[in-house]
């Protein structure tokens, strides 16, 4: 199978990890629409969320990730995503949102914002911190 989330759980592709467990990964997004937009995945190939077979444990698991974005960046809120189309892989999006980041009342899911990689490491290792 050539699946990218695959790859970056079997470390064929590196990531800007920020948690994982024997079940879950979260990391950051390479094309982030907001500071600390987060990918949480299942390390175990399934195609939709809707797949898991515990999908009570993979929210919980999201749950944390989200209450650490919260702690460290402070946004107003988070956003919670699922789409499932631009990797066959199931995964959820954790995407801050912050007074005057450019989106106003709704986020274009085709702007990307510019993340340098060192600050993209350092957004990593401060919401681990928190969890």
């Amino acid at each position: 199978m050539d699946c990218i989330f695959c790859k970056i759980v079997n470390k064929e592709i590196p990531c800007n990890k920020i948690y994982e467990d024997k079940e879950f990964l979260a990391f950051l997004d390479i094309r982030p629409l907001n500071k600390g937009h987060t990918l949480i995945i299942p390390k175990k190939h399934y195609r939709w969320v809707w797949d898991l077979e515990n999908i009570g444990k993979y929210f919980e698991f999201i749950k944390k990730i989200e209450r650490s974005i919260e702690k460290t960046l402070k946004p107003k809120r988070v956003l919670v995503l699922v789409f499932g189309d631009e990797v066959l892989h199931a995964h959820v999006h954790l995407v801050p949102r912050f007074e005057n980041d450019g989106h106003m009342h709704s986020i274009d899911l085709g702007k990307f914002k510019e993340i340098s990689k060192e600050e993209m490491s350092k957004i990593a290792e401060e919401i681990n911190k928190n969890i």
